[in-house]
């Protein structure tokens, strides 16, 4: 299934609480909940000013119904062709 990397603008997001963030974070599982299964919600990074979250999803529409149910801003979308880390150098 396809990976993607979702990348959120949301100015101030580095100064958000836990509490804020657990907020958000109940919020995206509860849409996920309602969509069923096949989105699944792997982790977020949280910038400054930005959030990059990584899902697997059947498609990128139904990124964009995620995003679209719980309020999110999906400024970008993009879907992971590779994944490389140290030990590529090796191969």
């Amino acid at each position: 299934m396809p990976k993607y990397v979702i990348e959120r603008n949301l100015p101030g997001a580095g100064a958000l609480s836990a509490a804020e963030l657990q907020a958000v974070s109940q919020k995206s599982c509860a849409v996920l909940s309602d969509l069923g299964p096949a989105v699944q919600w792997q982790e977020s990074y949280v910038t400054d000013d930005k959030l990059y979250c990584v899902y697997i999803a059947p498609s990128e529409t139904l990124i964009r119904e995620h995003a679209r149910l719980g309020g999110f801003p999906a400024d970008r979308i993009s879907q992971v062709r590779r994944v490389i880390d140290p030990t590529t150098a090796e191969s």
